[in-house]
């Protein structure tokens, strides 16, 4: 008699469960979405575990540690080569520090019978109507207007003005500069000027008559005219033009100063 009715119990309990999962399927998407989300919260751990063990037997475990290892690895390197690259600027800037010492010094042995200021350009306005430039030199430093400057290959201009910190310097290829000048050949005085198109070239002008210039001469400053120190490089002859009238031929100078990269030069003192 216990046993027919714990029977009954056991099947009133199944019929139960089975009445509730009749329920439970037949209550539409709700309840499906709920038994997925729970099959598949049991069967992912398992699915898991299998994926790791399947890496695990073929190696593919350390495929991720080598991921992060090559982060860490490209991470240093780039920091080395920054590195690198702020040491290639310091030797970059030392070997232009060396290149303008080295420039200084030979500027100062070239011109070793006049006393000079070191220095260099800080801007430029070499156009067609103005070509001056400005130097990191001013009464600070001893320099005073109608001094001379020059550079390594000759002569560059005079200082036309002043201020405490810099100097303005008219160069020989402005249109207003008129340089009293001599022909290394014959010693014949002419008078060189700026032009007005070209950068690096000078009109002789006031060609005697009786003076052979030719090509490939040289011209240097006579010492005429107040300014200018005798004897200083201006540039080379590089075409003659004979007129109708001798007394109006002229030359032209091409400029031993390559204006467009003048970076050193130096202010005479005593002329």
């Amino acid at each position: 008699m216990n046993k027919n009715k714990k029977n009954g119990i056991i099947g009133i309990i199944v019929t139960i469960i089975i009445l509730i999962l009749i329920v439970i399927f037949s209550n539409g998407e709700e309840n499906s979405n709920f038994l997925q989300n729970a099959v598949t919260n049991l069967v992912m751990p398992i699915q898991n575990g299998l994926t790791y063990l399947k890496n695990k037997l073929s190696g593919n475990d350390t495929f991720f540690t080598d991921i992060n290892n090559l982060k860490e690895e490209n991470k240093k390197l780039t920091e080395k080569n920054s590195q690198l690259e702020q040491e290639l600027r310091e030797l970059e800037n030392i070997k232009t520090q060396n290149e303008t010492l080295k420039e200084y010094m030979n500027l100062t042995e070239k011109y070793g019978e006049y006393k000079t200021i070191p220095g260099y350009v800080i801007n430029k306005d070499i156009s067609n109507y103005s070509k001056t430039i400005v130097i990191n030199l001013g009464t600070k430093d001893g320099v005073e207007e109608n001094m001379t400057v020059i550079a390594d290959k000759g002569l560059v201009g005079h200082v036309v003005s002043v201020t405490q910190s810099t100097a303005k310097v008219q160069t020989i290829i402005d249109t207003a500069s008129s340089v009293s000048c001599s022909m290394s050949t014959t010693k014949d005085s002419i008078v060189c000027k700026g032009t007005l198109d070209e950068k690096s070239t000078l009109k002789a002008m006031y060609i005697p008559t009786e003076a052979n210039i030719i090509q490939g001469d040289s011209i240097e400053t006579s010492g005429l005219g107040g300014i200018y120190p005798k004897g200083i490089h201006i540039g080379t002859v590089k075409k003659v033009t004979n007129t109708q009238n001798l007394t109006d031929r002229y030359a032209l100078v091409e400029t031993a100063v390559d204006f467009e990269k003048l970076d050193t030069i130096l202010v005479i003192k005593n002329q």
